[in-house]
């Protein structure tokens, strides 16, 4: 590994690996390419023509499926390689919002009795990061409200206290896997509306105006999803 002009101060610098740039690159196509459907659900992914595809060795192509088996993206099959995960179903949205309605509301009061000026401060800034919800309905369109959607519930939950309840939530990746669903840019601007809501309760250290936001959010968000299941044919 080649290192980098010595800093300033007269520490040496690490350049980023090759390969680590090449894995992450690898992780965001396929991620990318799972996300818009491009490899459909429950579908087993060949190694080797990915990694031609993509004009790469099947090195990083693992890597990044072992990153994406963390993610519930693919499941690692005994002796088999990795198969794309199936998209949720119905009951499986239901009980994901039954888990998230008994974590996050309780999280969002005590992050509104707990919170900092420099926690608020990092509250707002995450707000700002994403103004306007995407029109377009791929992955690599909607990716910066996804990354938002993530990152302000987890500053929430981070601020309320409790690892527990924030190791909890991580492990579901639900945004992730209810953004694959299906996304509309009018769904966003309705997130990003009740986003602002939870921020102003939080930021005002009114824990009961917190809860209710919160609660409020993931029962709309929730009912979206569920009309999208009504209106596909059975």
């Amino acid at each position: 590994m080649k290192l980098a002009p010595a800093h300033p101060h007269g520490e040496a610098l690490l350049r980023i690996p090759r390969r680590s740039v090449l894995t992450d690159d690898v992780y965001l196509q396929l991620k990318t390419l799972i996300m818009n459907n491009a490899i459909a659900p429950g579908i087993r992914i060949n190694i080797e023509d990915i990694a031609r595809q993509l004009e790469v060795s099947p090195t990083p192509v693992r890597e990044a499926l072992a990153r994406l088996d963390s993610d519930g993206l693919v499941d690692k099959l005994p002796l088999k390689g990795y198969r794309t995960t199936p998209l949720l179903g119905e009951l499986e949205v239901r009980e994901l919002y039954e888990l998230r309605l008994l974590l996050e509301p309780f999280a969002a009061g005590r992050a509104a009795v707990r919170i900092t000026d420099e926690q608020a401060t990092a509250l707002r800034e995450e707000l700002a990061t994403c103004p306007v919800a995407p029109r377009e309905s791929r992955y690599e369109d909607y990716q910066p409200l996804t990354s938002h959607d993530t990152r302000l519930h987890e500053l929430v939950l981070t601020i309320a206290g409790n690892s527990t309840v924030t190791d909890a939530f991580q492990r579901t990746h639900c945004h992730l896997h209810l953004f694959r669903l299906s996304y509309a840019g009018e769904l966003g601007d309705t997130t990003l509306t009740e986003h602002g809501r939870i921020v102003d309760a939080v930021t005002s250290s009114d824990p009961i105006a917190a809860e209710a936001a919160m609660r409020a959010h993931l029962e709309s968000s929730r009912d979206r999803m569920l009309t999208s299941f009504a209106a596909k044919p059975r």
